[in-house]
């Protein structure tokens, strides 16, 4: 069996036993997320109940700096005033090296999103020298990408993310290859393995195999249909919960083959009709198998706040997860 890294990202408030079942198929959990302010220092989190179990499990723990403002959003501009002061990049390095020594963790990942594009080489560039002031005290330095499919891809999301520059500065890319079927878009699977595979592709052009982790999604959502745009919000649920209502509504579960991926119809108490999206253990041998396809370092969950025992256990059969 091939030895695979393996990175789940989770929030303090995930469930002790949840984290428990996790932790065995974990090389690193990482701690969402830690902010900043304007200025740069950074804005802790309290991620005792995550990062004390992963230490006792032999799970390294990872610091995710958001550029998030107070409302919970991405802030692209707290990320252009970080991106463009010196002095608020010394705060916020400095800030990370003392987090760092202060909670014994093992590096950051950097999950800047909406990054605007003429911050794009900044971004790599505060990226490369995170990685050039923590390797040397045996701290890694890690990248959430957009699900890119070209260099020039358009869209707010992709502009800021530089596949070549990043793959550079990083020691580990954690694509984000999910969220095409999403809360406010048209029923689709959450990664449909044709996209997947597509995003895939194009990073192999950017970045050496060695160093990207391919995401996937542990949940689904559920539409109710008619699907229409600027209305529609789909329920987000577990990969679990999607299951228990199939089987409560009687909702025959099919596979889309070319999405790779399990869905199904049913009618509600209201009589009306809803379209569920999930992932399942089929789903995940198509996605784990691109790991050994493409020679790729590992996978990264988003998120492992919920079980999800189908997905753990096809990868502890397909592979070894390494424990750094």
């Amino acid at each position: 069996m091939r030895d695979i890294f393996v990175n789940g990202y989770a929030y303090p408030s995930i469930s002790q036993e949840v984290l428990a079942d996790w932790l065995p198929s974990l090389t690193f959990v990482s701690c969402f997320s830690y902010g900043f302010a304007e200025d740069g220092h950074i804005i802790q989190l309290e991620d005792d109940a995550l990062r004390e179990p992963a230490a006792a499990a032999g799970v390294k723990a990872l610091m995710v700096l958001t550029p998030m403002d107070e409302t919970g959003m991405f802030s692209n501009n707290r990320a252009k005033a970080l991106l463009e002061s010196p002095a608020a990049q010394e705060n916020f390095l400095n800030d990370i090296v003392s987090a760092l020594e202060q909670k014994n963790m093992f590096g950051v990942d950097f999950d800047f999103e909406y990054v605007y594009s003429e911050n794009r080489e900044q971004y790599a560039q505060l990226i490369g020298e995170a990685r050039r002031r923590l390797n040397p005290m045996g701290y890694i330095v890690t990248a959430a990408l957009a699900p890119k499919t070209s260099a020039d891809q358009p869209g707010l999301l992709y502009q800021g993310h530089d596949y070549s520059l990043i793959g550079q500065a990083a020691n580990l890319c954690l694509l984000m290859t999910y969220e095409w079927g999403y809360t406010y878009g048209p029923p689709m699977a959450v990664a449909p393995l044709n996209a997947v595979r597509r995003v895939i592709e194009y990073s192999l052009t950017e970045i050496p195999s060695e160093k990207i982790l391919m995401g996937i999604p542990n949940y689904g959502y559920d539409w109710k249909l008619p699907f229409i745009k600027g209305e529609s919000k789909a329920e987000k649920l577990t990969n679990d919960e999607a299951v228990a209502r199939a089987a409560g509504y009687g909702a025959e579960i099919m596979f889309d083959e070319q999405a790779m991926s399990p869905y199904y119809r049913y009618t509600d108490e209201d009589n009306a009709e809803h379209e569920v999206w999930f992932e399942d253990r089929r789903s995940m041998e198509a996605k784990f198998s691109l790991i050994d396809e493409y020679n790729l370092a590992g996978i990264s969950w988003w998120n492992i706040m919920s079980r999800f025992p189908e997905g753990t256990e096809e990868l502890r059969e397909r592979f070894t997860v390494i424990k750094v």
